[in-house]
């Protein structure tokens, strides 16, 4: 009898990248660009558009322009992180820090400055795709639900509920520091240990990122984030995550 022939492995699907651009020329050489290394790629040139995007299927990530004509990036990137936890990298054409921190404040999980090399955005959005667990076929994370001063932090799903089963929307940023703080608490991290362990360390160090993070997480876990219980700042040493962890 004539053996079955082996059946081939699907085809991974491509993930799909929303680009949020009000300049033809980089919508498109960054289509083209991404197109050739493996990626799904629609475009949009404002808001419109981009609500446009996406309504017609799923989204993996959406690299999106700060200067945009009529609505700017900051206020797409709020409405996106009120809506969901699609991963967002910025691109700013300022070189003042201000763009970045403000980006970093409303949720978004990467920036990059123009002009840039396109090879430095694909490396940050496999970066941020491989850390927020979207990019499509990635097994699931198999690490056991955390659970800490009512809190219950899910890692396969990437989800964060309160006590009474409320989820509260984190940024991959957001999520990844939190993750860090958990697997290790009550010890004192630097900046640097904690940028190591959220973002890898082929991530650029930029401290003020990881402020930025910490005060939006004091935000949504603390009762009072000015003076706050769970993550306490330690003067020239860095942050510690005081309450007892325990594994589900």
């Amino acid at each position: 009898m004539t053996p079955l022939p082996t059946p081939l492995p699907a085809p991974a699907q491509q993930p799909t990248l929303l680009i949020v651009d009000d300049d033809e020329d980089i919508l498109s050489l960054l289509t083209l660009f991404f197109q050739r290394h493996g990626y799904a790629v629609r475009v949009a040139e404002d808001g419109v558009g981009m609500r446009a995007a996406l309504a017609a299927g799923p989204v993996d990530l959406v690299i999106l322009d700060i200067m945009l004509r009529g609505e700017d990036g900051f206020s797409l990137c709020r409405t996106l992180r009120a809506a969901s936890r699609m991963p967002v990298i910025m691109l700013t054409a300022m070189a003042d820090h201000t763009d970045r921190v403000v980006g970093l404040e409303i949720g978004a999980d990467d920036y990059l400055t123009k002009p840039f090399d396109a090879r430095e955005l694909l490396a940050r959005v496999k970066a941020v795709l491989r850390r927020t667990g979207e990019a499509a076929g990635q097994p699931v994370e198999t690490r056991p639900c955390l659970s800490f001063a009512g809190w219950r932090l899910d890692v396969a799903r990437r989800e964060l509920r309160s006590e009474d089963g409320t989820l509260v929307l984190l940024s991959g940023g957001e999520f990844d520091l939190l993750l860090a703080f958990v697997e290790h608490p009550q010890r004192v991290l630097t900046r640097d240990q904690l940028l190591d362990l959220a973002r890898g360390q082929s991530h650029a160090a930029y401290d003020r990122s990881i402020d930025v993070q910490v005060s939006r997480l004091r935000h949504k876990l603390e009762d009072d984030p000015k003076s706050p219980a769970l993550i306490r700042t330690v003067r020239n040493g860095g942050y510690i995550f005081t309450p007892q962890v325990r594994r589900q």
